[in-house]
This record gives C-alpha cells, sequence and structure tokens, in this order.
C-alpha cells in the first residue's frame, strides 16, 4: 500500500454542480419540467418497489426514444452546460489541491462517486481532472444509441467504490478482484487517506462508512444549512462548509487541513503499511 497517496472522491450533482445535471437541457429536451420528471419516477418506483435510479434511467430512455436519438455524444453534450459552482469553472480547484500535496510530499488523485449519468460528467469542463468516474452508465447498441443501463450507483452502493479506490479496481465489473483477499501492502490508496465530499443524505452511507475507515467526509451546501449540520450533530461527518471551490474559501481550508493531518500522520509514523512477507 502506498501511504503516499490521496484520494478525494466526490459526489456530483449539488457537490460540484447545482441541481441534477439531467434537469439542466436533457429533461427541458424531452418536453418535461424537472418537477414532473423526478415526481415520475419516485411514483414509479413505489408502484414497482424499484430503485429510483433505474427507474430515473429508465425514463431517460423511453421519453428519448420518442422525441430525438439518445447517443453518447449527445449525452456528453448535456454535460457540457453543466453549472458549475464558483472556483470549478477552469480547474483551478484541482490545480491548488495538487500542488499543496506535491508541497507535502503525497498523490493526490481526484476520483467521482455518483448516481448522475457518467456520459454528462465526462462532457463537462472539469472531467479531465478525475482520475475515473464510477457513476451510473447506459448500455449502447450498434446504431450507437442508449439502450439499457449498463451501471446503476445507488446511496448504498456508493461505498464498494471506495473499496475500489482503496484496491486500485479502476472499473465496476470486476467484482472477482473486488471480493478477494489482497493484503493490505498490496492496496493502492489506504482508507485513511480518502476524503470523501457529498451534499447530503444520498451520500451519507459512503461518509458513515469512510468515518468508520478512519478517513474524512465533508458535507457541503449551497442554501440548505440547516441540514448538513444535522449530519454532523448525527456524527455522520467530520465537516461542513459552502459549496464554493474558490481560493481561501472554507471548504478549501478543511481538505488543506485533512491533507495535512494525512501528511503529519505519516511523518509521525501513525500510519505504518504492513511489511511484506519475505519471498
Amino acid at each position: 500500500m502506498s501511504k503516499f497517496n490521496v484520494a478525494i472522491i466526490y459526489d456530483f450533482d449539488g457537490t460540484l454542480a447545482r441541481g441534477n445535471l439531467q434537469e439542466r437541457s436533457f429533461i427541458p429536451d424531452i418536453g418535461m419540467t424537472k418537477e414532473d420528471f423526478w415526481k415520475e419516477v419516485q411514483e414509479r418506483a413505489k408502484i414497482e418497489d424499484a430503485d429510483e435510479i433505474l427507474v430515473y434511467m429508465n425514463l431517460m430512455l423511453r421519453r428519448a426514444a420518442k422525441s430525438r436519438r439518445f447517443s453518447r455524444e449527445e449525452l456528453e453534450a448535456h454535460g457540457k452546460k453543466a453549472d458549475l459552482f464558483s472556483g470549478l469553472e477552469k480547474g483551478d480547484w484541482f490545480k491548488r489541491i495538487n500542488k499543496f500535496g506535491k508541497s507535502k510530499s503525497l498523490n493526490i488523485s481526484h476520483y467521482i462517486v455518483s448516481s448522475g449519468i457518467e456520459e454528462m460528467i465526462k462532457g463537462c469542463s472539469i472531467s479531465q481532472f478525475f482520475s475515473h468516474i464510477f457513476a451510473s452508465k447506459f448500455i449502447y447498441n450498434d446504431d450507437g444509441l442508449a439502450s439499457w443501463p449498463g451501471n446503476a450507483v445507488n446511496y448504498t452502493t456508493k461505498t464498494q467504490y471506495l473499496f475500489r479506490i482503496n484496491k486500485g479496481i479502476m472499473n465496476t465489473w470486476d467484482h472477482r478482484k473486488l471480493n478477494s483477499f489482497m493484503p493490505e501492502y498490496k492496496r493502492a490508496t489506504p482508507f485513511e487517506n480518502m476524503i470523501f465530499i457529498g451534499d447530503g443524505d444520498t451520500d451519507v452511507p459512503t461518509m458513515k462508512m469512510l468515518n468508520y475507515k478512519g478517513g474524512t467526509s465533508i458535507a457541503v451546501y449551497e442554501e440548505d444549512e440547516k441540514k448538513v449540520h444535522n449530519l454532523i450533530a448525527d456524527g455522520r461527518v467530520n465537516f461542513v462548509a459552502p459549496a464554493d471551490y474558490r481560493e481561501g474559501s472554507p471548504l478549501e481550508i478543511q481538505v488543506k487541513g485533512a491533507v495535512g493531518r494525512i501528511s503529519r500522520s505519516i511523518e509521525e509514523g501513525g500510519f505504518i503499511p504492513p511489511t511484506p512477507p519475505a519471498p
């Protein structure tokens, strides 16, 4: 295990961008309001006793089939319209955090773990800064059109991706490797070296698990400050901050503080990876 690897893991919708990516242009393009879209999702999920993520992906497929082509390229084009929070537009946030990590002799990598659509996230202007994007996505037919959900990331399955990052498994399909025993010294990133940034209730299982594993969780908000403060009161997150990624923001101070604590722990021997067995 490389004790010098640090992973900063983000939710997307409500964390890096305002609202849901589908709401910016996709939902209007299929002739629905966001209120009607999510109401139908919730009602259908209840009637069918189904997972909401799969239901919303099914609704996207059904409505798009009636009105327009539904290709990977079109989904990426919708992602270009993401309403990113301040400080993210040019990627300055990632550059500053990486530079700070380097000053502490740490290798920082950024990841997405989101219930949103991977193709849309890949279309946004900051996608280049992520080492890997774990998100819901579609399977495409021979005509290049989305035809079926290929992966659905819901609120509880998000936790598996922390283990994938921990073990260095940068895919969704390899469950054998994910579930196989891997000694600590072979793992890519210690849980103690992970920082998760999310926007509230849907990220609670991930935050709670990471806290248990010794990592750091931060809940961000744009307006509903009370909701995320309740997460601290309930012991579900370590910190809260406005979703402001500009230089000197409270969020930057908290993230740099967490990175600094990781560095100090390594220096003081607080985390020492096991010695590999002799050959």
